[in-house]
């Protein structure tokens, strides 16, 4: 069941993608639902997975890819669209795809690099943020929600490079070790 509600996340961003390329005040609105319940998956596949007991290695695969695909494809198109600069996608997709290469490089010596609080806060914020940028073109500009949205971006920007500094420590502390152990035998 959790990894089905991981699928189905992945499936909802070409519906999103759909919906939000040429946006307008409904196709926003409709875009921000699309992304919204994508995003709620996310919490619920973890909780489902949690609960009953039916964490897989299939869930710990997609369910961080799922994630990254989701918030990379929105901020790829809000930088289309000229709500985001592409310095901050770029910044944190380059942050993705270094977490996600120090995971494998972690799993191919057997130690698995948990998660961490800051990392589920960065992604909350992305979330929250992209919603914002997202809801900019269909709400009263007196909300102001591109320069909210921008604000917790940029948090969720420093919240990214602190995760990504914490998953190097876990890793180099897990290496240490064994590392130390080695040179004392050879």
């Amino acid at each position: 069941m959790p990894n089905a509600i991981t699928v189905s996340r992945i499936l909802l961003i070409p519906v999103f993608v759909l919906v939000f390329l040429e946006p307008t005040a409904n196709r926003s609105l409709a875009a921000a639902a699309v992304f919204g319940l994508a995003a709620l998956t996310d919490a619920v596949d973890g909780y489902i997975a949690r609960r009953w007991g039916h964490i897989t290695r299939l869930g710990k695969l997609l369910d961080p890819i799922a994630d990254k695909l989701l918030v990379l494809t929105a901020l790829f198109l809000l930088v289309d669209q000229d709500r985001v600069d592409a310095w901050i996608a770029i910044v944190l997709a380059g942050r993705e795809l270094a977490v996600t290469g120090l995971r494998v490089v972690a799993a191919r010596e057997g130690i698995v690099l948990a998660a961490e609080t800051t990392g589920k806060l960065k992604m909350a914020a992305q979330v929250v943020a992209i919603l914002l940028l997202i809801l900019d073109e269909a709400v009263p500009s007196v909300l102001n929600l591109y320069y909210w949205g921008t604000v917790i971006l940029l948090a969720s920007l420093v919240l990214s490079l602190v995760s990504a500094a914490q998953y190097v420590r876990q890793f180099v502390m897990s290496v240490r070790p064994r590392n130390g152990a080695n040179s004392r035998s050879s």
